[in-house]
């Protein structure tokens, strides 16, 4: 299974499959959860589980700690404090995953790793964003902190899903199996491909980072109005207004 994807069409969906792939998790950036689970309901068939998750920017800008969770039973809004987010995981029993961890300034780093433990589920250990350093001390945090780790694609661009995947070694049929697999955590292997087509796709992620972090974060804050992820939008009925930075 491909473990954290951003895109979900069609033709993600005949590319997992082809990879041979059974599950992947689609979290989209800026999306509100009941359109995610809605959007993950829909293309999944009898070949392909697609799990909805959520990964939350906490924070502001200048200094977000990104955190995915699964099996959410209300929306989260972003840019609320790492600690109100996490408290309101524990309060849902979410399943809670750190992407990228230490990675540039929107990851957990080890002292957020280390506090929150207790509610951290896994640690993602490969990411194709990573250079060759990031994954190595990624799989040195996962081990000194004696959590599971987990791979993914971690997929912006179609055609890099299904380069890495987590095989378990109990069977997972349904959303309910892969949050159990987790939070148990259950035996598990991870694998990415090698060869010169990998590296140009890991390449072709990092440069992505480029625009995601240059025009992109403009058109958002500048020029989009307000998110549907935003604390303050009106779906959240002013829950958050006690930990939003924003």
């Amino acid at each position: 299974m491909d473990l954290h994807v951003k895109v979900l069409d069609d033709g993600v969906v005949e590319r997992a499959k082809a990879r041979g792939l059974d599950v992947v998790v689609y979290a989209p950036h800026f999306t509100r959860w009941p359109t995610i689970a809605r959007r993950a309901a829909a293309f999944s068939d009898e070949d392909l589980l697609v799990v909805p998750g959520r990964e939350i920017f906490t924070g502001p800008w200048y200094d977000r700690r990104h955190v995915l969770a699964l099996d959410l039973d209300e929306p989260i809004p972003d840019f609320v404090t790492l600690e109100g987010a996490m408290a309101e995981l524990r309060r849902q029993a979410a399943t809670v995953l750190a992407p990228h961890p230490t990675f540039l300034s929107v990851s957990l780093g080890r002292e957020q790793l280390r506090e929150y433990r207790p509610t951290i589920d896994a640690v993602e250990a490969y990411n194709p964003k990573h250079l060759p350093w990031h994954n190595r001390r990624a799989q040195s945090l996962a081990s000194d902190l004696d959590l599971p780790a987990f791979a993914s694609s971690y997929a912006h661009l179609p055609r890099t899903v299904g380069e890495v995947w987590t095989r378990f070694e109990s069977e997972i049929r349904t959303a309910g199996d892969l949050v159990d697999a987790l939070e148990s955590g259950a035996q598990r292997r991870l694998f990415h491909r090698s060869g010169h087509r990998h590296r140009a796709r890991k390449l072709l992620e990092f440069s992505h980072l480029g625009y995601e972090n240059t025009w992109k974060k403009f058109d958002r804050i500048a020029l989009s109005g307000m998110e549907a992820t935003h604390p303050g939008h009106v779906a959240y009925g002013g829950r958050f207004d006690d930990v939003r930075v924003v």
